[in-house]
């Protein structure tokens, strides 16, 4: 039996436009955000190396989306990275953050320019203060794509986040990427930490701006 609806063509009637009203879990995420102790342990010849680094990450509501009958809420995002005291990108990384209030699920996007796409996905009460999403390489719901070279040598076979709301207004992320590294035996975990404090507001989506009342 079909978790979906029979009729997959029609849209909703009754959408409240104020996305920032309706993003559940993920509420306590929209903002621009500024993290100054991020760490990072990463794969190195010679072997796991721990790196410090300092994190911008942007999160604007978007327009409420549909899938026919489907009705998703969401928050587009911008991640810049660097080492503390340089100005050269460490990493960069731009997707989006989806929330699905009549099931619960999240749906986490991510493209990084070293040429990898992830889509991750799990499920969260509209209250939760912590919530986890994977992927997994052989998922074709939410699964893992690389570049040749990625995948020749540094291959991406699982990918999580786990990210808690805290009761202070920041939030905090635990990421581990599990890697094949070509010449090694045992999967290596990339994982980065950090957390996250509030340095502005976001900004209203474009149709709750337009709808008069709702952010005078």
């Amino acid at each position: 039996m079909s978790e979906f609806p029979a009729d997959i063509y029609t849209e909703p009637t009754d959408i409240d436009v104020d996305t920032l009203r309706n993003l559940g879990p993920l509420t306590g995420m929209a903002g621009v955000w500024e993290g100054l102790r991020g760490l990072d342990v990463k794969p190195k010849a010679e072997g796991p190396k721990k790196q410090a680094y300092v994190e911008r990450i942007e999160l604007q509501p978007i327009d409420p989306a549909t899938n026919g009958p489907q009705l998703l809420y969401g928050l587009r995002y911008h991640t810049h990275v660097v080492k503390p005291g340089q100005v050269k990108t460490y990493h960069d990384q731009v997707g989006y953050w989806l929330w699905e209030p009549a099931t619960g699920a999240i749906i986490h996007t991510l493209t990084i320019p070293r040429g990898q796409v992830v889509m991750a996905g799990g499920h969260a009460a509209a209250d939760a203060k912590q919530f986890e999403v994977s992927a997994t390489q052989d998922s074709i719901n939410y699964g893992i794509r690389s570049a040749p070279f990625l995948e020749h040598a540094f291959r991406t076979v699982e990918f999580r986040i786990k990210v808690t709301i805290n009761n202070d207004g920041t939030w905090s992320y635990e990421e581990d990427t599990v890697m094949l590294i070509k010449g090694t035996t045992e999967p290596f975990h990339h994982t980065d930490r950090n957390t996250l404090s509030r340095i502005a507001e976001p900004t209203p989506n474009p149709l709750a701006r337009k709808e008069p009342g709702l952010h005078d």
